[in-house]
């Protein structure tokens, strides 16, 4: 309860103090100047003796007009009169801790906080009042800024609302897209925002990875096959361009396709047709087509491995989505939006972080981006009881990340963005505590591509601590 417990005071002197006389010059300007949070201190009889500048900021009292005051004309709350924490602390001596409060501001707003209480005592057991220490429950960053919202897509930053602006004008367009950005931006809820708000709506959103589908297995699952096509294709079946018709193909890492694909999805886009595996039939493309990657295709074009026509093609309008960390400033706001969704989700209702949680949140590099926020948040919501997420309920591989980058060679890597990529696998997995299973499963990747990627950057057990 920082040290205020333990502060002395005169006992005898029953006036009303109007400032903090027992105190010295020092720790008046400390808690001032320097404490995160409100705090107040009162006498036996219920009157405020102390109110520091933050307190002042929550509740928009001044400290002239709170001094004298009693507690409940400046919190104004309902449980001041009522399982009041203060009162337990003042009766009890039982020091109560993170209990949340809804308080009534000066100009009228509600105003949900947490706060802790403890009795002040000097030698001899003698109570002399109680301090109250106590910070808003909400993310004041977020609160701060007028954001613009796309169907579950939310952003502050300039990048972001540019996203937002242009969305929408790009749904009602029947144009190929194609959405760039690392893994964990968001990309596949882009192209089911593009779905939902374009003409096609009441069609279906079909989704392929083109990366989790064996190869062998690809181009029929892409464009179906006929009876005896190959050994096993016992029956017809359509594809997913077939399955998409009146609808949205999302055709998520494109960049993964191999060449000969590449030449036949070519094909299909210039042609606006197709033909299933083993068939003579063309078949008329009736879908709209959004690509997505995390490679640098341009990169990849230079390198041989992917066909400049086919990325002009799909290039027809770019979506670049900017990792986390360079757009630290959405992350209050993306904290917020999850919140939302959790609480609902575990039926909970848990108000916001603990300031230091934020401030680490908002240092870490995040190299699973807001996929990897989102997971955190999540993992903090299953062991979190109370309305606050403090540092206690961060995942066990908070040691490693909290403050500083996870030091990896990028010697192994052939681009930094598969060193990022490295990174957030490394971390999945001390997450999990090894499960490779569960690892995918927060990835949100498939099994045998994660074992892939770990024989592509020779992650081995040893790497990562279960």
């Amino acid at each position: 309860m920082c040290a205020l417990t333990s502060l002395e005071c005169n006992p005898h002197r029953e006036e009303l103090i109007p400032s903090l006389k027992f105190l010295s010059l020092t720790h008046s300007e400390i808690l001032d100047d320097y404490f995160p949070e409100g705090v107040f201190l009162i006498n036996t009889r219920w009157q405020l003796l102390y109110f520091n500048h933050m307190a002042e900021e929550i509740t928009g009292f001044t400290r002239q007009e709170a001094i004298g005051k009693f507690c409940w004309d400046i919190f104004r709350a309902d449980q001041c009169h009522k399982n009041c924490p203060m009162r337990i602390s003042m009766s009890t001596g039982e020091i109560m801790l993170d209990q949340e409060m809804e308080i009534t501001t000066k100009i009228g707003e509600k105003k949900l906080i947490l706060i802790n209480t403890a009795q002040l005592k000097k030698p001899g057991n003698i109570v002399l009042g109680g301090v109250q220490t106590f910070h808003p429950l909400t993310c004041p960053e977020a609160e701060k800024v007028n954001h613009k919202v796309f169907a579950e897509i939310v952003g502050v930053s300039p990048r972001m609302q540019e996203i937002i602006h242009d969305l929408p004008i790009i749904a009602a367009s029947d144009s190929n897209v194609l959405i760039q950005g690392e893994s964990g931006t968001g990309k596949e809820l882009v192209a089911r925002a593009l779905h939902l708000y374009s003409p096609r709506h009441k069609g279906p959103f079909v989704a392929v990875n083109c990366s989790a589908i064996p190869e062998g297995l690809l181009e029929s699952e892409l464009f179906g096959h006929e009876r005896g096509a190959f050994t096993g294709a016992v029956a017809s079946k359509p594809g997913r361009f077939e399955l998409a018709r009146g609808g949205t193909l999302f055709l998520d890492e494109i960049g993964d396709l191999k060449p000969e694909l590449q030449v036949k999805l070519l094909r299909v886009l210039e042609e606006k047709a197709f033909m299933r595996v083993g068939g003579t039939r063309k078949i008329p493309l009736e879908a709209r087509v959004v690509a997505a990657t995390n490679v640098n295709l341009k990169e990849a074009m230079r390198q041989g491995r992917f066909r400049d026509d086919l990325y002009y093609r799909l290039f027809t309008v770019p979506i670049d989505l900017p990792p986390l960390r360079e757009k630290r400033e959405d992350i209050p706001i993306l904290v917020k939006h999850f919140l939302e969704k959790l609480n609902r989700k575990f039926n909970k209702r848990v108000r916001g972080l603990d300031p230091k949680v934020m401030k680490v949140f908002c240092r870490h590099p995040w190299p699973g981006n807001v996929r990897e926020l989102q997971h955190v948040l999540e993992y903090c919501f299953v062991f979190a009881k109370g309305p606050m997420i403090t540092e206690r309920h961060l995942p066990r591989l908070e040691s490693a990340w909290v403050g500083r980058e996870m030091e990896l060679p990028l010697a192994e890597a052939v681009s930094p963005l598969q060193a990022l990529e490295k990174k957030t696998i490394l971390m999945a997995l001390e997450m999990t505590h090894g499960s490779k299973q569960e690892a995918a499963r927060v990835l949100r990747i498939s099994r045998s591509k994660l074992w892939r990627k770990m024989r592509l950057y020779h992650i081995r057990d040893r790497d990562f601590k279960k």
